[in-house]
C-alpha cells in the first residue's frame, strides 16, 4: 500500500509540474509580440504542444499581423516558415481533441493567413466542424458560416444546413454583430421568406449606437439578396453618417459602390464623404487607393478638385492593375468625362491588360470606350476579337445576349454568321431582358446596313420575328406576376415600347389577383417606363395601396403618386387615395432628402394638391440653403431635374395658392437658361402661323413662341375682342419678329402687358405631339394638364390640337386645315 501510494504521489507532482509548465507555455504563447517568438517557441517544445496550444499559437499568428497596416503585413513569410507548417501538422493531428470554439478559431485563423482552401488542415477543420454544427454556440456558428463564405462555399449543402439551423434559432439571436455575419453568409441560399424574416429581426436589433462594420454587413446582405429595403437603408445610412470620423477610404468606396447597386443615395453622405476625403486628396497617390478615391470623388467633385484628380489619373496611370483601370473608366463615364489624355492613358494600359479580363468586365469595358468616344481602331479590334471569341464558347444567355449587345456597339460592327447562329440557338432560352438586349442589337445593325446602302439579310429578318415570337410565347407562359415584373425591370428601349408592349400590360392585367403590396411598386415602374393608361391594373395598384398605406415605405409612396400624377389618372375613389397618401407622407417628411420633397411637391402639384405642411416645408429659407447643398453632389441629370421641378413647383404654387405667399424667384434661373440656347421656328409652326395670318387678316395678328408670365412658352398667341374680331399687336405697339428668324418672344411680367380693352380675351393655341398623352390613348397626361390649367388662370383661353386630329386624313389639304383651325378659334365658350 505504501508502495502504490508513493507512486500516486510520484504522478500527481508530475501532473502539477506539467500543467504549470502547460500554462507558462500558454502565457509565454499569448505573451508573444512577434512572429519569431512564436515559431521561438513551438521549435522548442514541440513534444509538449496539446491541442490548446497549436490553436492558441494559430490565433495569436493571426492577431499579430491583424494589427499591423495591410501594406506592412508579413502573411507569406508566416505562412512559409517551417515551424507553421509544423503547427499545422500538429492541429490536423489533433483535431478531434480540440473543443468546439477551437476549430472555428484555428479554421478563422488559418484562412485570415491565406492557407488556401483546399489545405489539408482546412479541410479537417470543415469536416470535424460539420459533424459537430448543431452542437455550436451561436458565436462559433457564426464565425464558422464566414469561414465558408470566405472559402466562397456560398451554394454548399453546409451553408445551407446553417441556414436551416438560423432559421431554427432565429428567436434567441440577439447580438446584431452575430446576426449580420450569418446573414452575409447564408444569403445565396435562403428564400424570399427567409430575407423577411432576417429583415424584420435586423430591424428590431439594428439600433444607432452599433459599430457601422455590422450595418455594413446588412447593406451588403440587400446587395447579395438585390434586395431594396429603404428603411432599413436609411438606418444603416445614419450609423455610417454617425461613425463618419471612423471611415477610412476603404470603408467609404465600399459603402458607396454598395450604395450604387441598389440604387440608393443619400446627399447628406455624399456631402461628408467628399469633405473627408478632399482633406486628404494628396494623401492618395498609390494606384489602389487612388482608384478608390476616384470611384468616389470623381463624380461630385467640384471643377478644380476635378482637374486634380484627373491630371494625377494620367500620371499614374501605367501603375493601374486591370481592375483599377476599369474602375477609373467606369468612373470617367459616369462624369461624363471625355478626358483625351487620360483616355489616351488608358488605352495604353488596356493593350497590356486585355487578356485577364473576364466576359462581363470586357462588356462593360467596350461599353465605356464607346460611351467616351475612344477612336482606337486596334484596341477596338482586338475587342472584338476577344468578344467572338468569348460568344463561340458562351453557354450563358444572359451573357451571350450582353455579348452580342455590345458587339453592336462597336464602330462600323457588322452582323456576321457566328453571331446569327449563336443568337438563334439562344433565343428560346432568354429571358425578356436578354431577348431585349439582343434585338437593341438587330435594331443597330439594321440601322447600319441602311446607311451603308445594304439590304438587310433574310436571315436578319427571321431572326428579328424569332426574337418576338420567343418575347411573346414568353408573356403567353407567364404565371408568376412576381417573375414577371422582376424581368421588365431590366427591360428598356423600343422593342418594349413598339413591339412587347400591349402584350406585357395584357400579361399583367391576366395576373390582377396577384397585385399586393410587395409588388406594386415594381408594376407601378413598370406602367410609368411604358407610359400605359390601363384602369385595371391603375384601380389595383390604388386598392392595394390605400389597404397597406403604413406598410408602404413613403419613398416608395413617392413613385406610386408620381404614376397617377403624370397620366394624370383619377382612380375610383380618387380623393381617398390621394387624401389618404398625402397623410402618410406629410407624417413622414423627415424619410425624405430635400430634393425627393421637392420632387414630392411637384408631382403633387401636378394632381392638383398642395399640402401646407410639405409647402411650408420646401420653401423655408434654411431648407432651400440645404437644397443648394446637397445639389452639390448629385449628378448633372438629377440636379438640373430638380431645379427644373422647384422653379416649376414654385410656379403652380404662385398661381393656384397664393394664400401661402410664396414669392417667384426663378426670374434669374430662367434668365440663365435663356441664354444657353434660343429656340427657332420650326417648319410647323411656320406653316401654321401663314394660315393664321390668312385667317386673321395678316401676321401682326398673330405672334409665334410666346414666352408668358412666368414663362410658359405657347405656340401662337392672339387677341380677340368681344366681337371675335383680332387686334393687332402693331395697334398694340408690340414689334414683331421676322418670321425668317423668329426668337422666343420675352413678355413676362404682368405689369409690362398692355391692358387688354374691355370683353377682349387672349388665346393660346397649342399644338400637342405623342408626348401629351399616354401610350395608345387619347388621354392628357399631366403636365399638359397643368400647363392649360396654369395658362387659363393667366387669363388666356386655350386651344389644345393633338396629333392625332392635325395628321388624320380628315386634314390632309390645306383648305381643310384652314377651316379646322377657323372653326377652333371661333367656337363658342
Amino acid at each position: 500500500m505504501l508502495c502504490l501510494r508513493q507512486v500516486r504521489l510520484s504522478a500527481l507532482r508530475h501532473y502539477q509540474a506539467r500543467t504549470l509548465s502547460s500554462d507558462l507555455l500558454l502565457s509565454q504563447i499569448n505573451n508573444c509580440t512577434h512572429e519569431d517568438e512564436v515559431f521561438s517557441l513551438v521549435g522548442k517544445n514541440k513534444a509538449r504542444l496539446s491541442e490548446k496550444h497549436v490553436g492558441i499559437a494559430l490565433n495569436v499568428l493571426w492577431q499579430l499581423q491583424k494589427k499591423k497596416p495591410l501594406l506592412l503585413r508579413t502573411i507569406d513569410y508566416v505562412r512559409n516558415h517551417s515551424q507553421f507548417l509544423t503547427l499545422c501538422f500538429l492541429a490536423e493531428n489533433k483535431v478531434e481533441h480540440m473543443d468546439n470554439e477551437a476549430i472555428v478559431d484555428t479554421l478563422y485563423s488559418i484562412l485570415r493567413l491565406s492557407v488556401e482552401s483546399h489545405d489539408s488542415l482546412a479541410g479537417v477543420l470543415v469536416t470535424e466542424a460539420w459533424k459537430r454544427l448543431e452542437s455550436l454556440s451561436l458565436p462559433a456558428l457564426s464565425k464558422f458560416a464566414l469561414c465558408l463564405h470566405k472559402q466562397r462555399r456560398h451554394f454548399s449543402p453546409l451553408t445551407g444546413k446553417i441556414a436551416h439551423l438560423v432559421d431554427m434559432k432565429l428567436d434567441s439571436v440577439q447580438d446584431i454583430r452575430i446576426l449580420s455575419v450569418l446573414m452575409i453568409s447564408i444569403s445565396g441560399v435562403i428564400s424570399r421568406s427567409f430575407q423577411d424574416r432576417l429583415l424584420q429581426k435586423v430591424e428590431q436589433l439594428l439600433g444607432e449606437e452599433v459599430h457601422f462594420n455590422y450595418a455594413k454587413r446588412i447593406v451588403q446582405f440587400l446587395q447579395l439578396s438585390k434586395l431594396t429595403y429603404p428603411s432599413l437603408l436609411e438606418k444603416c445610412n445614419k450609423i455610417f453618417l454617425k461613425s463618419a470620423s471612423h471611415l477610412d477610404l476603404d470603408n467609404i468606396s465600399l459603402i458607396f459602390g454598395l450604395y450604387e447597386q441598389l440604387g440608393f443615395d443619400n446627399a447628406e453622405f455624399c456631402l461628408t464623404a467628399k469633405q473627408l476625403l478632399s482633406e486628404s486628396i494628396d494623401d492618395y497617390h498609390d494606384p489602389e487607393a487612388f482608384a478608390k478615391l476616384f470611384f468616389v470623388l470623381g463624380p461630385m467633385a467640384g471643377s478644380k478638385v476635378r482637374e486634380r484628380l484627373l491630371t494625377t489619373a494620367a500620371l499614374i496611370a501605367e501603375g493601374f492593375s486591370s481592375h483599377q483601370a476599369l474602375v477609373i473608366l467606369k468612373t470617367m463615364q459616369k462624369m461624363k468625362c471625355r478626358h483625351s489624355h487620360l483616355l489616351e492613358k488608358m488605352v495604353s494600359v488596356l493593350h497590356r491588360h486585355l487578356d485577364s479580363y473576364h466576359v462581363l468586365q470586357l462588356v462593360k469595358l467596350t461599353q465605356c470606350l464607346v460611351l467616351l468616344r475612344c477612336h482606337d481602331q486596334e484596341l477596338f479590334a482586338k475587342l472584338k476579337m476577344l468578344l467572338l471569341g468569348f460568344l463561340k464558347s458562351s453557354v450563358i444567355p444572359a451573357d451571350t445576349a450582353a455579348i452580342i449587345r455590345t458587339l453592336a456597339m462597336l464602330p462600323s460592327s457588322q452582323m456576321e454568321e457566328i453571331i446569327i447562329n449563336k443568337a438563334t440557338a439562344v433565343l428560346p432560352q432568354c429571358r425578356l431582358q436578354n431577348l431585349s438586349c439582343i434585338a437593341t442589337a438587330l435594331v443597330k445593325w439594321n440601322h447600319y446596313d441602311k446607311l451603308q446602302w445594304q439590304n438587310t439579310s433574310e436571315l436578319h429578318v427571321k431572326l428579328l420575328q424569332k426574337l418576338n415570337d420567343c418575347g411573346f410565347q414568353r408573356l403567353q407562359k407567364a404565371r408568376n406576376l412576381n417573375l414577371l415584373l422582376e424581368e421588365l425591370t431590366h427591360v428598356n428601349g423600343e422593342w418594349l415600347q413598339e413591339v412587347i408592349s400591349e402584350e406585357t400590360v395584357a400579361a399583367c392585367r391576366r395576373l390582377i389577383d396577384q397585385v399586393t403590396r410587395a409588388n406594386v411598386l415594381q408594376l407601378s415602374f413598370f406602367l410609368i417606363k411604358t407610359n400605359h393608361r390601363c384602369p385595371l391594373l391603375l384601380n389595383r395598384i390604388a386598392s392595394v395601396t390605400v389597404q397597406n398605406i403604413n406598410k408602404i415605405h413613403p419613398l416608395e409612396m413617392y413613385f406610386i403618386l408620381y404614376l397617377f400624377s403624370v397620366l394624370n389618372y383619377d382612380p375610383p375613389a380618387n380623393e381617398e387615395f390621394f387624401q389618404s397618401c398625402i397623410q402618410h407622407l406629410t407624417s413622414n417628411l423627415s424619410c425624405f432628402e430635400t430634393h425627393h420633397l421637392v420632387l414630392l411637391g411637384y408631382i403633387l402639384a401636378v394632381a392638383g394638391y398642395f399640402p401646407p405642411a410639405l409647402i411650408k416645408t420646401v420653401f423655408d429659407v434654411s431648407f432651400l440653403s440645404r437644397l443648394d447643398a446637397h445639389l452639390e453632389v448629385l449628378s448633372d441629370t438629377l440636379r438640373q431635374k430638380v431645379r427644373s421641378r422647384l422653379m416649376k413647383l414654385n410656379r403652380a404654387v404662385c398661381l393656384e395658392c397664393p394664400e401661402f405667399h410664396i414669392p417667384w424667384f426663378h426670374e434669374h434661373y430662367f434668365q440663365r437658361v435663356s441664354c444657353k440656347g434660343i429656340s427657332r421656328i420650326n417648319p410647323l409652326r411656320q406653316h401654321v402661323h401663314r394660315m393664321l395670318a390668312e385667317i386673321l387678316g395678316g401676321s401682326h395678328y398673330a405672334r409665334v413662341s410666346v414666352l408668358t408670365p412666368y414663362y410658359y412658352e405657347i405656340d401662337f398667341e392672339c387677341i380677340l375682342d368681344k366681337n371675335k374680331k383680332p387686334l393687332s399687336y402693331v395697334a398694340q405697339n408690340i414689334l414683331l419678329d421676322d418670321l425668317r428668324g423668329i426668337h422666343l418672344r420675352h413678355d413676362i411680367k404682368d405689369e409690362d402687358r398692355k391692358a387688354l380693352p374691355q370683353g377682349a380675351q387672349r388665346i393660346a393655341l397649342e399644338f400637342l405631339d405623342s408626348k401629351a398623352f399616354s401610350k395608345d390613348s387619347r388621354h392628357l397626361k399631366g403636365e399638359p394638364a397643368v400647363k392649360k390649367r396654369h395658362l387659363e388662370i393667366l387669363g388666356y383661353r386655350v386651344i389644345q390640337i393633338p396629333h392625332f386630329e392635325w395628321n388624320s386624313m380628315v386634314l390632309s389639304t390645306k383648305p381643310e386645315q384652314l377651316e379646322y383651325l377657323r372653326k377652333r378659334l371661333y367656337e363658342a365658350q
